[in-house]
């Protein structure tokens, strides 16, 4: 039997185009479903989509991977094309290609920037698939249905393109550039230009980097490795949990670690300890600054969670680095967006700070006091979900949706 074909569209404040797109494609493909991935529109995109015949997901405002991961489980099995709102041009000879994804490459130039974000895509998808592609930000693909079971969930924001075309040739799918008489909307040489192409830059430079699921299934870069740059005191630790996110298994908790053996996260229950003990030289600080890198990243499972108790933990105790506080600050709105993830490198680094800090200020009885206070929350997490304590709990429920997106 053979699928029906969906034709997914990127949008975002787009109302002045999106009408003549969805048209165009359904004239193109006329029995295939249109979806438009409306990504937080603030005027009339996704009712002017409607009006011309689309299906529309509407979204929170994260960017435009989040929105193709999210509308992409909305669309019914089979092929896809991938096509911007602002496309003007035929996309049939992607599907008639028959590849398990076909790239539109612009037989005409189309840009008005400098090429920067062009020529690093390019660089970035040669260094890790060895392939120099000529359309490597093309957002016109036709996906197969083997090859969208592979790629999806694709890599947030506008790094989505360049980690697809990696993704695709490392796993050894066809990939091909078909060149195409397209045009879209460039985007000009001015300050909103420039501000475009330098958050393209920064996000499709992130997305060839490590990328990890949320729990919502979104694919987001780890940039909690950050934390050890900003403060190198704790970059051992932020080094040990990056290994952790990059090759981690499924097993979660202390006692899941210690059955499974020799994991990165067995690794983390020894290393992390003992790095303490060599910096306070000291069985009792280095139990509390362990057990304050794990007790952050039992929190970090909703976006925001870790950085806020890290922030407030900061505050209570003191003598967290200013450079700490800072990068915490900066990351917080990218991870409450849920366009970045801390990861562990990020959490247990976090943790680590706040414990060592305590270790200063905290002595004898008010050190035992803390360490007991963390120890109870490690052995409440192996027991409960502690995301379900802060969702019974108003105070923290509040607390903790603080910023949050939906």
């Amino acid at each position: 039997m053979t699928t029906r074909l969906t034709v997914l569209v990127a949008a975002r404040d787009e109302q002045e185009r999106i009408g003549a797109t969805v048209a165009a494609v359904r004239e193109a493909f006329p029995g295939a479903e249109i979806v438009v991935a409306d990504d937080g529109s603030r005027d009339a995109t996704g009712t002017t989509a409607e009006a011309a015949g689309a299906r529309v997901v509407s979204l929170p405002r994260r960017g435009k991977g989040q929105a193709l991961t999210v509308a992409e489980r909305e669309c019914e099995p089979g092929p896809l094309v991938l096509c911007d709102a602002d496309l003007t041009g035929d996309l049939r000879p992607l599907v008639e290609a028959d590849a398990d994804v076909a790239i539109a490459a612009f037989a005409r130039p189309v840009g008005g920037g400098l090429g920067v974000a062009k020529n690093v895509s390019r660089a970035l998808i040669e260094l890790r698939a060895g392939r120099r592609m000529r359309e490597p930000l093309s957002g016109q693909r036709a996906v197969s249905e083997r090859a969208r079971q592979t790629l999806f969930p694709v890599a947030a924001g506008f790094g989505v393109e360049t980690r697809m075309t990696i993704d695709a040739l490392r796993d050894g799918l066809d990939v091909r550039e078909i060149e195409l008489e397209l045009g879209h909307r460039a985007t000009g040489r001015d300050l909103g230009g420039f501000v475009h192409r330098g958050r393209q830059l920064v996000e499709l430079t992130m997305a060839t980097g490590p990328l990890r699921r949320n729990y919502r299934g979104l694919r987001l870069p780890l940039v909690g490795w950050l934390v050890g740059v900003a403060v190198p005191s704790v970059a051992p630790v932020a080094a040990i949990g990056l290994a952790d996110d990059i090759w981690s298994g499924p097993e979660r908790g202390f006692r899941a670690h210690l059955r499974a053996g020799a994991t990165t996260g067995t690794l983390k229950l020894i290393a992390i300890p003992l790095w303490a003990l060599w910096r306070t030289r000291s069985l009792s600080g280095a139990v509390l600054v362990a057990l304050a890198a794990n007790a952050v990243n039992q929190l970090d499972t909703r976006p925001g969670r870790a950085l806020k108790a890290y922030l407030l933990g900061s505050a209570l105790v003191g003598g967290s680095p200013r450079r700490g506080v800072a990068v915490a600050v900066l990351l917080a709105p990218y991870d409450l967006r849920e366009m970045t993830m801390l990861g562990d490198a990020g959490s247990n680094a976090l943790g680590a700070m706040l414990g060592l800090g305590s270790v200063r200020r905290l002595t004898g009885l008010r050190r035992m006091s803390a360490i007991g206070a963390l120890a109870a929350v490690t052995l409440l997490g192996e027991r409960r979900s502690l995301g379900e304590l802060f969702e019974s709990t108003p105070v923290l429920r509040e607390l903790d949706a603080f910023g949050r997106h939906p």
